[in-house]
C-alpha cells in the first residue's frame, strides 16, 4: 500500500464516538456474569468512565491509584482483560511497546498512531477496497483488515523544526508560517 498525503476516501463518520459505559453499568455486567466486584475493579471503571483516548493499563493504574494505594497492576491488567473478554473493550497491540485499550467497539474504524509521544486516535476512513490476492494470503482466510497509520501528532510536529517541502497537519499553527 502507498502512502500519500491525499485524502482517504471518508467514511461515515459518527456523531458522538462510544465511550465506555458508565461504573454501574460495568459493576452490573461483571455481576451479571458472576464476576467478583470488588472497590478495586469499580475504582477501575470509574478510571474509564467516558475515557477514549485509548488509555494502557499502566495508565489506568496511575489514575486509580492516585486515592486507592491498595490496587495492583495485575489487578487493573486483570480487569481491562476481562472487559475485553466480555466485548467491552479491545486490546489493540500497536506496535507501541504497551498494549491500549480501545472502548470503541461498536464502530469499525483504524487507527492513527504518534510515533513520537504514542498518542492513538481513531481513524474513521473507508479502505473496503484493500484486499490481497489468494495467492498473497498463503492459505490464510482474511476475516478483516486493520490499518494503522504512524507519524506525528499535531502536538508532536509542531515541536519539531519547520523543514522545507514537509507538508504540516491540517489546521497546524505551522501552515501559517509559510
Amino acid at each position: 500500500m502507498m502512502c500519500t498525503n491525499e485524502e482517504p476516501q471518508a467514511a461515515n463518520q459518527p456523531e458522538r464516538v462510544p465511550v465506555m459505559k458508565s461504573p454501574e453499568e460495568l459493576t452490573e455486567l461483571f455481576r451479571s456474569m458472576g464476576r467478583k466486584v470488588t472497590p478495586q475493579r469499580q475504582r477501575i471503571f470509574r478510571a474509564l468512565q467516558g475515557e477514549d483516548s485509548h488509555p494502557s493499563a499502566e495508565w489506568v493504574y496511575q489514575v486509580a491509584s492516585t486515592d486507592m494505594e491498595t490496587i495492583s497492576l495485575k489487578t487493573v491488567y486483570q480487569t481491562l482483560h476481562e472487559l475485553a473478554e466480555l466485548g467491552e473493550i479491545q486490546a489493540l497491540d500497536l506496535g507501541t511497546g504497551t498494549t491500549r485499550f480501545d472502548p470503541n467497539v461498536e464502530i469499525s474504524h483504524h487507527h492513527l498512531v504518534c510515533r513520537s509521544c504514542g498518542k492513538v486516535r481513531d481513524l474513521f476512513a473507508d479502505f473496503s477496497g484493500l484486499s490481497i490476492s489468494a495467492s498473497q494470503a498463503e492459505g490464510f482466510v482474511v476475516g478483516k483488515a486493520e490499518v494503522v497509520f504512524r507519524g506525528l501528532c499535531q502536538e508532536c510536529h509542531e515541536k519539531l523544526p519547520t523543514v522545507p517541502g514537509l507538508r504540516p497537519p491540517p489546521n497546524s499553527s505551522i501552515n501559517s508560517q509559510t
